[in-house]
C-alpha cells in the first residue's frame, strides 16, 4: 500500500496500515512471541494472513524472526523501531476508551481473548506458596463457563479442563463485568458490592487482588465519567 506522499504520517501508514498489524504489534511488545501464542491473541486471524503480515513488518525492519533454541518452530522479537510505537499504541487505545466504547457489541466479550490476558497478568510472586489454583465460573456462558489459572512457581497456565486440585481462589462474575474490572472501568469493590462478582479465598489475597492480578494497561487512563469508575481501586 502506497500513498505517494512524504508526510510522516501517509510512511508510517504505509506500514501499519494494512488490517491486523497493529494488533499484530500488541501482541509482540505484550509479549507474544510463538505463533501459536500470536494466535490465541488474535482469535480471528487466519494462520495464511498471519504469516503474510509477519513477514511484512520482518521486511520493514519491525520483527526479527528467530529459531525457538533446540526447536523447529521459530519465535517473533520487536525491534527498536517496533518498540518505539508502545507509547503511540497506548495512546489509540486511550482514545479508543474515550470516543469508541460505544461501538462495543456483546460478540466483542470474548472469554478466550478475556482469559488469556488475564493469564498474561499474573504476578507469581505475589502469591502464596508454590502452587495457587484459581477458577473462574461465568454465569453467563452456557457452554465452557468455568476456566482455570493453574500457578506453579513462576509458571502460569491456563486450564480449560478442572485441573482436579483444590481451588484457593473462586472468582464468579460474567465475561462483561470481569471485562470491565481487569480493564479498569469497575472497580473490585464496587462489582462485589452490586452483586456482580463474587471472589472467595483466603483474605490475604483477596483484599487485594491488584497486587497479583494485574490491571490492564488502561486501567487508569482518562475515560469518560461512569458510575462503576468512581471509586478507588480496593
Amino acid at each position: 500500500m502506497k500513498y505517494g506522499q512524504f508526510c510522516p504520517l501517509a510512511k508510517t501508514t504505509e506500514i501499519l496500515g494494512e488490517k491486523w498489524t497493529i494488533l499484530i504489534i500488541r501482541e509482540i511488545l505484550m509479549g507474544g512471541r510463538r505463533f501459536s501464542e500470536l494466535q490465541r491473541g488474535l482469535g480471528l486471524i487466519s494462520p495464511a494472513l498471519l504469516t503474510a503480515r509477519l513477514k511484512s513488518l520482518e521486511d520493514q525492519g519491525m520483527v526479527v524472526k528467530r529459531r525457538a533454541a533446540g526447536q523447529r518452530s521459530f519465535e517473533y522479537y520487536p525491534t527498536e523501531a517496533c518498540e518505539a510505537l508502545l507509547p503511540a499504541l497506548i495512546s489509540l487505545g486511550e482514545w479508543g476508551l474515550c470516543w469508541a466504547q460505544h461501538t462495543i457489541v456483546d460478540d466483542d466479550y470474548d472469554v478466550e481473548f478475556l482469559m488469556y490476558y488475564l493469564e498474561r497478568s499474573i504476578n507469581p510472586e505475589k502469591l502464596i506458596g508454590d502452587e495457587t489454583v484459581i477458577q473462574f465460573e461465568f454465569t453467563d456462558l452456557s457452554h465452557q463457563s468455568k476456566w482455570w489459572l493453574l500457578v506453579k512457581g513462576d509458571r502460569v497456565d491456563l486450564c480449560i479442563k478442572d485441573p482436579a486440585k483444590d481451588i484457593d481462589i473462586f472468582f464468579t462474575t460474567t465475561v462483561r463485568t470481569m471485562t470491565a474490572v481487569w480493564m479498569g472501568d469497575r472497580t473490585y469493590k464496587n462489582a462485589i458490592t452490586e452483586g456482580d462478582l463474587s471472589v472467595q479465598g483466603p483474605p490475604a489475597l483477596t483484599r487485594n487482588i491488584s497486587a497479583w492480578l494485574t490491571p490492564s494497561i488502561y486501567a487508569n487512563s482518562p475515560r469518560p465519567p461512569s458510575p462503576g469508575n468512581m471509586e478507588a481501586s480496593p
